[in-house]
């Protein structure tokens, strides 16, 4: 027997808690073929099988287990399964006898030719989930009703043009859910939860954090990316975000305002000649912050691309623990979600967070007119023991600054006072 043994994963994490096992109790498994799914205060990891064999589960899933302890064995002496041997030949000779047809056999037979084909096209097809009639299909298509939310009353789960036209008369019902219901449900808090609290808390307890606010008109980013982004997906093979433009200001910003990149280490101030940027990225188990390092030295494209890659790894929990750890500087983004203002909590032991928000229209005065641009309120969280009020509004103004005239982005400062030397 071998022992699957829960692996070292950090330095200072201790215990692991067991999500899923993604093979059965008793089941053959491959070598390196994985297992199961751990997830520590901070990831989520896979085991992998080590010797083909058969597999016996001694740990269950929602178990918190010790690195080093012991989550299954692999019988590795046992008996492979014998694959399942290879379809017969379709050539059987004429003078074969047939076999004697049972009574399923015999009314296929009976039926005419068009029904068999039909009654055997369905056999091969597989089942699907959402069955519709025509025409509730066709109002689910138009109307982009949300399937989950229709509660199907045909034979066999079908949704029926009725159970359309309800789910759209009655938007906040959901399905399943009883009239006046009064029910609770515990669940267990994931390692993962746990740290993300216990993190929160010490920032609001062991940091003087204040927050200040500006706002940045997002016409002239709008523009270019609306100009510029097809052009910028083929050259680059990456959509043109905000992300970007957004890295870009922040790391001119940090390093024209270095306390705000820097952070407190005993009574010693850590300043960093870098920027290794964090980006706030909601995945499934909770709130992530995976880095792009070096973001200062990065292209626009550069800074995409690893974005897109981060954030996907976050989707799929296939962040590296090394992925996220190291960040000088935080930007959020909780304007995907809808949110118009916020005041976002440092990631300790950095000194600072930039928060952005949604888009939205407001009416701004601009040369004594007034007129509807695009506007966003940025919200930047701060430790004042390290930043002072100067540097922190310096700061955010700066960003500002940046984004209202995307070309200073192209080295920081204006090309005509630059040539000018003023």
């Amino acid at each position: 027997m071998i022992d699957i043994k829960v692996p070292t994963v950090g330095e200072s994490i201790t215990e692991v808690s067991l999500v899923k096992w993604l093979k059965k109790d008793g089941e053959w498994v491959e070598r390196d073929e994985v297992i199961a799914e751990l997830e520590s205060e901070k990831a989520t990891f896979e085991i992998n099988a080590e010797k083909a064999g058969l597999l016996t589960m001694i740990a269950r899933e929602g178990d918190t287990l010790k690195i080093g302890d012991v989550a299954g064995q692999i019988d590795e002496t046992a008996t492979a399964p014998a694959r399942p041997a290879e379809p017969a030949a379709k050539d059987v000779p004429k003078t074969e006898t047939p076999a004697p047809a049972t009574a399923q056999t015999a009314a296929a037979l009976a039926q005419p030719a068009s029904a068999t084909a039909q009654t055997a096209a369905a056999t091969a097809t597989p089942a699907i989930d959402v069955k519709a009639t025509p025409v509730a299909a066709a109002i689910l298509a138009d109307r982009k009703v949300d399937v989950k939310s229709i509660t199907p009353s045909g034979s066999g789960g079908r949704i029926m043009k009725n159970d359309v036209l309800d789910a759209l008369s009655n938007p906040g019902r959901k399905p399943g859910l009883d009239a006046f219901s009064r029910n609770d449900r515990k669940e267990k808090m994931s390692n993962l939860r746990k740290t993300i609290s216990r993190r929160l808390v010490e920032a609001k307890n062991s940091t003087a954090m204040l927050t200040t606010f500006n706002e940045v008109d997002m016409s002239k980013v709008m523009e270019l990316r609306t100009k510029y982004k097809d052009k910028f997906k083929e050259a680059h093979g990456v959509g043109l975000g905000f992300m970007s433009f957004f890295t870009k200001a922040c790391c001119y910003a940090l390093q024209e305002w270095p306390a705000v990149n820097a952070y407190l280490d005993g009574e010693e101030l850590v300043y960093h000649d870098y920027c290794d940027i964090s980006i706030a990225v909601s995945a499934p188990k909770g709130l992530v912050v995976p880095v792009i390092r070096n973001a200062e030295s990065l292209s626009m494209a550069e800074i995409e691309k690893k974005v897109v890659e981060l954030a996907g790894k976050a989707r799929d929990n296939k962040l590296a623990l090394e992925e996220m750890q190291g960040g000088t500087f935080t930007i959020t983004n909780g304007g995907v979600f809808g949110s118009l203002m916020s005041t976002p909590i440092i990631n300790i032991p950095q000194s600072a967070i930039l928060g952005m928000h949604k888009i939205e229209e407001r009416a701004v005065v601009i040369n004594g007119q007034i007129v509807a641009r695009p506007m966003m309120y940025l919200a930047l969280s701060y430790d004042h023991r390290i930043i002072d009020g100067r540097e922190s509004v310096g700061f955010l103004v700066r960003v500002k600054e940046l984004l209202e005239n995307p070309e200073l982005l192209l080295f920081g400062k204006d090309p005509v006072k630059t040539l000018l030397e003023l």
